[in-house]
């Protein structure tokens, strides 16, 4: 669960509040729907959003076990 919540903090940095006015966002959505970044706003966002949800879940889950991959904890702390 940190690690989801790690890339969406990343993810919407400077628009923690309004991840809809994100440039990174917004250019994931547009290369995945192919939706033109200046017309995505809040309803094409959470629409977006709710459509995919079950592949964004996993996106997330992958972009955790890659983090976990990446950055190994400590055998001895």
């Amino acid at each position: 669960m940190w690690y989801l919540l790690r890339f969406l903090w990343n993810a919407t940095r400077g628009h923690h509040l309004t991840p809809w006015r994100s440039p990174y966002l917004r250019w994931r959505i547009e290369t995945y729907t192919g939706v033109k970044m200046t017309d995505i706003g809040f309803l094409e966002f959470f629409e977006f959003t709710w459509k995919e949800r079950g592949e964004l879940l996993r996106f997330l889950q992958w972009t955790a076990e890659m983090e976990r991959y990446a950055r190994p904890k400590p055998k001895n702390p």
